[in-house]
């Protein structure tokens, strides 16, 4: 019996687990649809919460109200009949032979008694039978009102209305009434609310007429102003709800000055860029909020600035391209014309060489700007994720350090990874691998291309800051410092004398920044100085955010 037991908690603690395991869920749930951080969202729901604050308050407290009222009604209509119960004990039962109650004595007593107008007062025998009803007895007529005159023709409406000729609600109310009498000769007294015939509430106490242990009767007492009550209790609800309803409409207007107002303005705005032309959503007011519509704002001038200022650069690069463009077709329509005007066969060579270098020099210039142009794509398509920095920077290395041919001029550079040092051999950035990948390129083509024959370019790691930093070195020339920001510029070129014309289009650089400052990032350049301060290189450094 004790293993059967002990091998039975086990089940129930799981069992109770796996019940709060949705409970739990629920909770979280819950605890997630609460603004916790949102100040509008607090105070859309803590403004409406107002109303319904003041309605439900008012019906606490009218709901205790009128149970007090039926309360005290039934305190009343029970010393009441006490007192009647132990008068028609003394005057109205005997006991000898057998006790009885003397029902004409007890409807004389009720005709004697004053019963207060709106109660009524109905007495019954051991059997159920009623014996006096104060209605009866003080003669009374109920008043009712007279259907509106009928003008000739039409057909006289009933005097009685429609639940007088209701055989269910009369059958109901008689059995509700013989209830509570058979529960009153049970020798306990009744009380509590219940309809009549009518349909109309009344409150009824019911108290059995004992002689000694004997019951000989039941007087039930009825109070008719029930209904009177509630429609008091429903008339002092007025006030909350005319409360509960000027804090909704305060609240809707609240909101809609709040909320729906500003929401149109900002509607407004970005219609006007998108039909004006205009470049930017400027709406200072609403970005000085500190909720979320001044988030929204900001976020939405942002954007259009971000859009103003790359549509300016779009404009800017469209015109470069032309200008850029137009000096090699310049130079191929002078070429081509002077052709047909040239016999000499060395100078037809030369125009011919000039055709070609040039047609390159287009070909060239076509490819890079198409790189150019599919940044943002490339940028937008592929979503970042966190990169080892040192394993590109190797295989970077090796890619181009197995091309090598020494004694072909720039082919002959090496590529080599030097590494990081100080523990920096792993390192992380959020990015994208390929457009990171392709700034890593054109650094080292640029470096390759002003490295001597048989020259080394190195790449290495460091860390500043938090900031993870990609060095490139070359023992070129180095770069003029009038040139170190100029050389980022699209379409810049300075070349080394000796080197080809045209070989570059002097977009490299200026893309690899492009993408560098897309994941929040920097490039610069420097020279490396040797120890006699004189330029051993030139030096360009990729500024990343580091991840962990």
């Amino acid at each position: 019996m004790a293993s059967a037991i002990d091998t039975g908690k086990p089940n129930a603690d799981g069992a109770a687990a796996a019940d709060r395991r949705p409970r739990e869920g629920l909770m979280r749930r819950l605890a997630h649809l609460w603004p916790a951080g949102s100040r509008l969202g607090r105070a859309i729901i803590l403004i409406n919460m107002l109303g319904l604050a003041a309605l439900i308050t008012g019906a606490l407290v009218l709901n205790e109200l009128r149970r007090g009222l039926i309360e005290a009604r039934i305190d009343g209509l029970t010393t009441q009949g006490q007192f009647i119960v132990k008068v028609l004990d003394e005057t109205a039962t005997v006991g000898e032979p057998a006790p009885a109650l003397k029902a004409e004595q007890a409807s004389d007593f009720l005709q004697i008694l004053f019963i207060p107008r709106g109660q009524r007062a109905r007495l019954f025998d051991a059997a159920g039978n009623l014996v006096a009803d104060s209605y009866a007895i003080a003669d009374q007529v109920e008043a009712r009102a007279l259907p509106p005159a009928r003008k000739p023709g039409e057909q006289a409406l009933p005097l009685l209305s429609r639940d007088d000729h209701n055989p269910r609600q009369i059958a109901r109310a008689q059995a509700d009434l013989a209830e509570e009498i058979k529960a009153a000769l049970g020798g306990q007294a009744v009380a509590g609310m219940r309809r009549t015939e009518t349909g109309g509430r009344v409150v009824s106490v019911s108290m059995p007429i004992q002689h000694v242990a004997a019951v000989l009767g039941v007087l039930t007492l009825e109070a008719a102003d029930v209904d009177q009550i509630i429609a008091a209790q429903r008339a002092a609800l007025l006030p909350f709800i005319l409360i509960a309803i000027t804090a909704m409409l305060a609240s809707s207007l609240m909101l809609n000055r709040l909320v729906a107002r500003p929401v149109l303005r900002l509607a407004r705005a970005a219609d006007r860029v998108r039909l004006t032309g205009e470049r930017e959503i400027s709406l200072p007011d609403l970005a000085r909020r500190d909720d979320e519509l001044g988030d929204l704002t900001r976020a939405l001038e942002d954007m259009t600035r971000s859009l103003s200022e790359r549509m300016t650069a779009t404009e800017r690069f469209a015109a470069d391209v032309a200008h850029e463009i137009r000096n090699p077709l310049t130079s191929i329509r002078s070429a081509v014309e002077t052709l047909d005007l040239v016999k000499d066969p060395a100078t037809q060579a030369r125009l011919l060489a000039i055709v070609k270098q040039d047609a390159g020099r287009l070909d060239r210039l076509i490819t890079d700007i198409s790189n150019a142009s599919r940044i943002d794509a490339e940028l937008s398509r592929e979503p970042p994720r966190r990169l080892d920095v040192e394993r590109l920077l190797s295989e970077m290395a090796s890619l181009y350090d197995a091309q090598v041919k020494p004694g072909e001029g720039a082919h002959g550079v090496h590529v080599r990874y030097d590494g990081g040092g100080g523990g920096l051999d792993r390192a992380w950035v959020m990015g994208r691998e390929i457009p990171l990948g392709q700034v890593l390129r054109n650094l080292i083509d640029n470096a390759r291309s002003f490295s001597p024959a048989g020259g080394t370019v190195r790449l290495s790691l460091g860390r500043s800051k938090g900031r993870i930093e990609i060095r490139v070195d070359d023992d070129g020339p180095g770069v003029p410092p009038d040139n170190l920001e100029t050389v980022f510029e699209r379409f810049y070129t300075s070349r080394p004398k000796g080197h080809a014309f045209g070989g570059n289009s002097g977009l490299g650089l200026s893309i690899a920044r492009q993408i560098a400052d897309a994941h929040r990032g920097s490039v610069h350049a420097e020279n490396r100085k040797n120890p006699d301060g004189s330029v051993a290189g030139a030096r360009f450094v990729v500024d990343l955010p580091e991840v962990s």
